[in-house]
């Protein structure tokens, strides 16, 4: 996770597992994303109860050891919204996952 800022408290042994964990995510269930600001990115997710239950899974323990993240779940249709809000300072923190989630999903486009 080359784009983990200092606060994350996540053991660096740790973060090439987080980062698999998103990089599955993304490849088996992204199909948009949508940064809506500096500070505000949106990834819709398909799939079923078992996909929400993995996402959810995955930001929670996000948040414990980034604790600057906004987590929001909605469903529009078909979708599983996860709208993700950082500080703006954290701004770059969303670059890098925007980068990761277009390399995983190719066929998506921001």
């Amino acid at each position: 996770m080359e784009w983990a800022p200092a606060e994350c408290v996540l053991p660096t042994g740790e973060r090439p597992l987080r980062t698999a964990e998103f990089d599955a995510l993304f490849a088996s269930a992204l199909s948009g994303l949508e940064r809506v600001s500096p500070t505000h990115l949106r990834l819709n997710l398909r799939g079923d109860a078992q996909v929400e239950e993995t996402a959810r899974d995955l930001v929670a323990r996000e948040t414990v050891c980034c604790s600057f993240f906004a987590f929001t779940f909605t469903r529009e249709r078909d979708d599983l919204v996860l709208d993700v809000e950082v500080p703006a300072v954290h701004s770059g923190v969303l670059d890098g996952l925007v980068v990761r989630a277009l390399a995983m999903a190719p066929g998506v486009s921001s």
